[in-house]
C-alpha cells in the first residue's frame, strides 16, 4: 500500500478544497471510509449534533445499476466519531446542497452528488480522485490508499489499534495490526524510545535512593 505522509496530505486536501466533493475526500482521509460506504452515505445517517456517522449500507454497481446493500461485513456496519471541523464541513455541505438548482434535498438524499440529485458512482470517484492526484503534482496513491492513510495517521497519533480496527470496520483486530502497524516503522521507534524512559526513570530513582542511603551511613 502506498501511505501519504501528513505533509503531503496536507498538501492535497489544500488542492482539492474548491472541489465539489472536497468533503468527501475529507471524510475519506480522515475517517478511512471504503468508496461504496462513502458514496452510500445519506443525511439520515449522520448526527451532526451528536457528531456522528452511522455506515448502515454501501453502494455498489451491478449489472443492474446502482443499488443499496449491506455493508461488507456485521464488523463493517459500524457508527463513527467525527470531529468538529469535520461537522462543520458537513454541515456547509447541507447548505450548498439544499441551495442547488434542481436538488431535492430530503433527509434520505445522498451526501454526495453530482449536482443533479443522484448519488456519485463509486467507480466514478475512483476516476476522479485519480485526475486530481495527477494535476497536483504529488505522488501517486489510489483512492484506497486514502482509507490506508487514514488507519496509519491515527496509528501514529497515538490511536489504539482497537480503535483505529472499530474505525476501518474490520473484522479482526489481527487484519487491522498486519497491514497497518508494519507500514508505520516510526511507531516502533517511538515504542523503543517509551521502554527506555521507563526503564531509565526506574533506573535514576533506584540511583537516588542508593545515594540517599549512602549518605545517611
Amino acid at each position: 500500500m502506498a501511505v501519504r505522509t501528513v505533509e503531503q496530505l496536507a498538501a492535497f486536501l489544500r488542492v482539492v478544497r474548491e472541489d465539489s466533493l472536497f468533503v468527501l475526500w475529507w471524510l475519506v482521509a480522515l475517517r478511512g471510509l471504503r468508496r461504496g460506504e462513502v458514496a452510500g452515505l445519506r443525511w439520515v445517517d449522520v448526527d451532526l449534533e451528536r457528531r456522528e456517522l452511522t455506515i448502515a449500507h454501501q453502494l455498489v454497481h451491478t449489472d443492474e445499476g446502482l443499488v443499496w446493500c449491506e455493508p461488507k461485513s456485521a464488523a463493517s456496519r459500524r457508527t463513527l466519531a467525527l470531529d468538529p471541523e469535520t461537522v462543520r464541513l458537513l454541515r456547509r455541505h447541507e447548505r450548498t446542497q439544499r441551495r442547488l438548482p434542481g436538488e431535492r434535498w430530503s433527509p434520505t438524499s445522498p451526501i454526495f452528488t453530482l449536482g443533479s440529485g443522484a448519488p456519485v458512482q463509486p467507480s466514478y470517484l475512483t476516476h476522479r480522485f485519480h485526475k486530481l492526484v495527477a494535476a497536483s503534482g504529488l505522488p501517486p496513491v489510489r483512492l484506497h490508499d486514502l482509507r490506508h492513510g487514514a488507519a496509519t495517521l491515527a496509528l501514529a497519533s497515538g490511536t489504539e489499534l482497537k480503535v483505529v480496527q472499530g474505525t476501518l470496520g474490520h473484522a479482526s483486530i489481527v487484519l487491522t495490526a498486519d497491514a497497518y502497524v508494519s507500514v508505520l516503522p516510526q511507531l516502533y521507534h517511538d515504542s523503543a524510545r517509551a521502554t527506555a524512559r521507563l526503564v531509565l526513570k526506574a533506573v535514576r530513582a533506584t540511583n537516588r535512593k542508593i545515594g540517599k542511603a549512602r549518605k545517611t551511613t
